[in-house]
C-alpha cells in the first residue's frame, strides 16, 4: 500500500525538556516548590487559584500576591511553555485551530470547538507520532518528542481564556470536554497525559474540575497501556482507534497491530469496560474501497458483540479528512450509510462523527503542524 515508517515508542534522547511548571506539579510538590523559594506553603493556593480557576498567568493581575512575591513565583513556577503562531477559524467562529511553538521549535496543535451546550478542547499530547499510520498527516511526520504535563494542560488552558473572555463566536463559555485526539499517541507518553489527566479532573483550585467522564483518551491499541488505565481509578472515556475488524488489513492500516492484535486489543478495551463501567468508544476511519466493505462491517459487529451486548462499546464512524498528497479517500455515502445499517442491525450503536475544522486542517488525522 505504502513504504512504511518504523513505530517509534520513545522520543528522541536528544529530545529537550521544557522547563518545570505550576501544571507539572501535584498539590503538595507546588507547596514544596513555593517553600524552596522561601515563600509560606499557602502561596501554592493562591498560584493554582489565579492559574486553574481564574486563568490568569500575568503577575499584575495576582493583587493578592505582594509584588516582589507574585514576579517571583510566577517567573519560577510559571514560565511561559507555548508561543502563539496562528489561529485558523472556521464555522462562523466555533471551530478555532491553533499553531503553537514550544520552547525547543516543534510544533503542536490544538482545536477548539463550540456546540450547542458544550465545548471541546482537541489537544496533542506529542510533538509528531511515532505510531506511523498511513493514513494520518501526523503519524507520517514521524515523532519529535513528548510534551510534557504543563504543555498539555496550557493548550486547555488557553481555549478556556478564551471561552471565558467571549473570543469565541458563541459569547462566553468554558471548556465541558477534552479529547486527547490531536497529535502523537496519548499512550506512548502516558506518565505526562495521566498528569494532564489530573490536573483536568482535580477540584478548583488544584486543576480545572473538569469531570473525567468528559475527558477522552485515545490510543491506537498499546495494550499495556490500556490494562494500567483501567487501574487509576479515573473514569475518562477510552477511545481505540481499530479502523479495521481483521489483522490483515489492520497491520497495515495501523502499524502497531504487529504488536497487539485486533483480539488483543478489543479485549484490553472489553476489560476497560468492565473495570471501570465506561463504554468504549470505537473510532473507524471510513476509507473507500480499504475498509469500508459491508463484509468487515459484519465482522466488526461480530467481534463486538463476542465480548458481551451489555453496552460496553460504541462505534464513531470518521469519514477520511483529506491530508495533502494521500491516495486515501473519504467512503462513498451509500457505503458508509450501508456500514452504519449493519453495525446497528447487529445492535451495535453507532455514529458518524461531525468532521468540525476540516477547511482549516484542523479535522481527525489532518494535523501536522505545517508552518506555513
Amino acid at each position: 500500500m505504502t513504504t512504511s515508517l518504523p513505530l517509534v515508542f520513545d522520543e528522541p534522547r536528544r529530545a529537550k525538556k521544557p522547563p518545570r511548571h505550576l501544571a507539572d506539579l501535584t498539590g503538595e510538590e507546588r507547596r514544596t516548590a513555593v517553600a524552596a523559594l522561601g515563600e509560606p506553603a499557602f502561596r501554592a493556593k493562591q498560584l493554582s487559584n489565579h492559574y486553574f480557576s481564574r486563568l490568569v498567568s500575568d503577575p499584575a493581575e495576582m493583587t493578592d500576591l505582594p509584588a516582589a512575591t507574585r514576579d517571583k513565583l510566577v517567573a519560577d513556577l510559571m514560565p511561559p511553555l507555548l508561543t502563539r503562531v496562528r489561529d485558523l477559524e472556521c464555522d462562523n467562529g466555533e471551530t478555532r485551530k491553533t499553531l503553537w511553538k514550544l520552547l525547543d521549535g516543534s510544533l503542536v496543535e490544538s482545536v477548539l470547538m463550540r456546540y450547542p451546550g458544550r465545548a471541546t478542547m482537541c489537544v496533542s499530547s506529542q510533538a509528531g507520532c511515532g505510531m506511523a499510520c498511513p493514513f494520518c498527516a501526523t503519524g507520517q511526520g514521524g515523532l519529535t518528542r513528548n510534551m510534557s504535563t504543563a504543555e498539555i494542560v496550557e493548550q486547555v488552558v488557553d481555549g478556556a481564556r478564551a471561552l471565558a473572555r467571549g473570543e469565541i463566536a458563541g459569547g462566553p463559555g468554558r471548556v465541558s470536554n477534552i479529547v486527547f485526539m490531536g497529535m502523537g499517541e496519548p499512550m506512548a507518553n502516558y506518565k505526562a497525559v495521566m498528569g494532564a489527566v489530573r490536573r483536568f479532573t482535580d477540584p478548583s483550585p488544584e486543576g480545572l474540575g473538569i469531570s473525567a467522564r468528559g475527558v477522552t483518551v485515545s490510543t491506537v491499541g498499546l495494550v499495556p497501556r490500556i490494562n494500567q488505565l483501567a487501574t487509576e481509578g479515573i473514569p475518562v472515556t477510552l477511545a481505540l482507534s481499530l479502523h479495521a475488524p481483521d489483522d490483515e488489513l489492520r497491520d497495515e492500516l495501523v502499524p502497531i497491530n504487529n504488536r497487539w492484535k485486533v483480539d488483543e486489543v478489543l479485549d484490553a478495551a472489553w476489560g476497560y469496560a468492565r473495570q471501570t463501567k465506561r463504554r468504549v468508544s470505537i473510532e473507524y476511519a471510513m476509507i473507500r474501497d480499504i475498509n469500508d466493505h459491508a463484509w468487515r462491517a459484519d465482522l466488526l459487529a461480530e467481534k463486538l458483540n463476542a465480548r458481551g451486548d451489555w453496552g460496553w462499546v460504541h462505534v464513531n464512524l470518521i469519514p477520511l479528512n483529506p491530508t495533502p498528497g494521500s491516495k486515501w479517500t473519504a467512503s462513498d455515502p451509500a457505503d458508509e450509510r450501508e456500514f452504519v445499517r449493519r453495525l446497528e442491525a447487529a445492535g451495535i450503536p453507532t455514529t458518524v462523527r461531525d468532521t468540525r475544522g476540516q477547511e482549516i486542517d484542523g479535522a481527525c488525522g489532518q494535523l501536522a503542524a505545517a508552518s506555513k
